[in-house]
């Protein structure tokens, strides 16, 4: 285990604790975690985060970004004013917060400061290759046709498209349950995971579904970006992921678009 500012990582496990606060972690969100911790005060690229933590998956730069935004919700971080993960603008992001192995009694490292670097590329491979264990859960198995759309992030700066991502969310939630077989969850359900700090494996026991579709809204001069992924719940694999980029004229009609397009898409995924 590490200590990350005021959190106890257990990469192992899949879970950060603080102050008797536990929070599931997705592995891959753990590994991106893990890796800025060995390199924290270091400006980590997107590239490097995709080669190391996403190495032989065919996934874009939105999952790093996801990701990040993942942890920054279960951190409390403000992106604004970080006090763990900064981002450097056309770099990438780097750990700003105080990181060092969690001691105790039981988990004492020896050697000191000189170990530290083969201790962190262990917890690195722990977290990749033993973090899988926690998605395995008893009882029912979901029906195979079932998805839940998670509540879009809004990713753009300064954050002011929330309302265009609920949209988007709702499109696709409108879109999905019209395809004959297929449960989906009510926006409803959906919404009330919104900034809760649970991952993907748990919201998907909660709801009862196999896949989840989850998404951000990011936006540059002229243009909006929506990126989805489709995840299977049972052991966080991306079934499924692409981005789209349309120009921000009508934001009705692009809900539309893409939300018909993400559906198509995720049904030949499903089925």
């Amino acid at each position: 285990m590490l200590r990350i500012g005021d959190w106890c990582v257990n990469p192992g496990a899949g879970e950060i604790s603080r102050g008797g606060e536990i929070v599931r972690v997705e592995v891959r969100t753990m590994g991106v975690l893990v890796y800025l911790a060995e390199h924290a005060g270091e400006v980590v690229s997107i590239d490097d985060l995709l080669n190391e933590v996403w190495a032989g998956a065919n996934v874009s730069p939105d999952s790093v970004y996801q990701a990040v935004a993942s942890l920054r919700r279960m951190l409390g971080d403000d992106p604004k004013q970080p006090v763990y993960i900064a981002t450097v603008p056309r770099l990438g992001y780097k750990m700003v917060a105080a990181v060092g192995p969690w001691v105790d009694k039981s988990t004492a490292l020896p050697g000191g400061h000189g170990s530290w670097a083969l201790w962190a590329g262990i917890v690195v491979l722990a977290a990749i290759a033993g973090g899988f264990l926690f998605y395995k859960s008893a009882g029912i198995p979901p029906p195979a046709k079932s998805v839940a759309v998670l509540p879009f992030l809004d990713l753009t700066d300064p954050m002011n498209h929330e309302a265009f991502a609920d949209g988007m969310t709702e499109e696709l939630i409108d879109k999905l349950s019209k395809i004959p077989g297929l449960r989906v969850p009510s926006a409803t359900a959906s919404f009330y995971f919104k900034n809760k700090k649970k991952t993907i494996a748990e919201i998907a026991k909660e709801l009862g579904v196999a896949y989840v579709l989850d998404g951000s809204i990011r936006r540059s001069p002229g243009s909006i970006r929506v990126a989805a992924r489709l995840v299977r719940a049972e052991n966080g694999y991306v079934m499924w992921s692409e981005s789209y980029d349309r120009p921000a004229d009508d934001s009705y009609r692009l809900q539309d678009e893409i939300a018909g397009e993400v559906t198509k898409a995720l049904r030949g995924s499903i089925e």
